[in-house]
């Protein structure tokens, strides 16, 4: 069961009927808004809403986070959590293919109706665990754009983060490449004082998500060890500046940050946090000391999934 919007395919089949995440009426006005303005409009209706959620979902800046990367052009991409499409766009013009998978349809509307010039976009509705189970085709990428820390309510299962691996690695082509974007447990912003970005709890992953379940970041050490535990290699590390969700600069390890260069750390735009110390200034000796990619706020990871032979 399907229909098209625009060029972009939508396909239903797994859609079990109701939305079960959402971000609420401002959904409806992205819908409205996407279905009676072109993308090139957006920022001047961002301006005029001085709205998070609108800021959010049609910022073009969201897509630094992936526009930079040298897909293969004649590659096909499977997009977990494709939401209502600010990443998407940026890869249907990189690779050949995109598939794209949401639980919710209206998210998926949206997302189709901003992208529907787009002829190589296919939009699956419905739970990634029955949507990846049908799905025969192997890919070349498979993004986690902010999905992965929702591995415990995505698989509900006593080790979710391995199996959610384990599923991606089902997806990949040999020697495929799943690409992460996730916050860093121990991102300096977090010492600060901004509130954990997904529970608005100060310090509550710094001290291990206590009071916290169905979402979890992790170090850089605990990310590499996942990857590395289950099925990948060739782990890559980049640092998004100041954070994934609207980067302005994705460092590396081969070009890591200068003394007096990350200024930009007020940038609290859904909550309010408290400041406990200077962050410039903390940057500054983090970045002497050599240890910037592990206080970085977020990571951009790539990984290659290894051959059955070395797995």
């Amino acid at each position: 069961m399907g229909e098209k919007i625009g060029k972009v395919k939508m396909n239903l089949d797994y859609y079990g009927g109701e939305d079960l995440y959402s971000d609420g009426e401002v959904e409806e006005q992205l819908l409205k808004i996407v279905k009676s303005h072109r993308e090139e409009e957006f920022p001047e209706i961002i301006m005029k809403e001085k709205s998070w959620p609108i800021l959010y979902h049609l910022s073009k800046q969201r897509q630094n986070i992936i526009e930079w990367y040298p897909f293969e052009p004649e590659a096909a991409v499977f997009e977990v959590g494709a939401g209502c499409g600010a990443i998407t766009g940026a890869l249907t013009r990189a690779v050949k293919k995109v598939v794209a998978n949401d639980l919710s349809n209206r998210r998926s509307m949206i997302n189709a109706y901003r992208n529907q010039n787009a002829g190589n976009l296919e939009i699956m509705v419905g739970n990634f665990n029955e949507v990846s189970a049908h799905t025969e085709e192997k890919f070349d990428y498979v993004t986690l754009i902010g999905v992965f820390e929702y591995a415990e309510s995505y698989m509900g299962t006593c080790s979710p983060y391995d199996d959610f691996l384990t599923k991606i690695r089902g997806l990949l082509k040999a020697e495929g490449t799943v690409i992460i974007a996730i916050e860093n447990k121990l991102g300096l912003k977090y010492f600060a004082g901004c509130p954990e970005d997904h529970v608005g709890r100060p310090f509550e992953g710094l001290e291990g998500y206590p009071n916290t379940s169905g979402v979890k970041t992790f170090s850089k050490k605990e990310l590499s060890e996942l990857l590395e535990g289950n099925g990948f290699h060739e782990v890559q590390f980049y640092y998004p500046y100041p954070d994934y969700k609207l980067p302005t600069t994705i460092y590396s390890d081969s070009y890591l940050p200068k003394d007096g260069e990350l200024v930009n750390n007020q940038r609290n735009f859904d909550t309010d946090r408290i400041v406990l110390f200077d962050e410039t200034r903390a940057f500054d000796s983090i970045i002497k000391a050599g240890l910037f990619p592990e206080f970085s706020n977020s990571f951009l990871v790539t990984a290659q999934k290894r051959g059955e032979q070395d797995a």
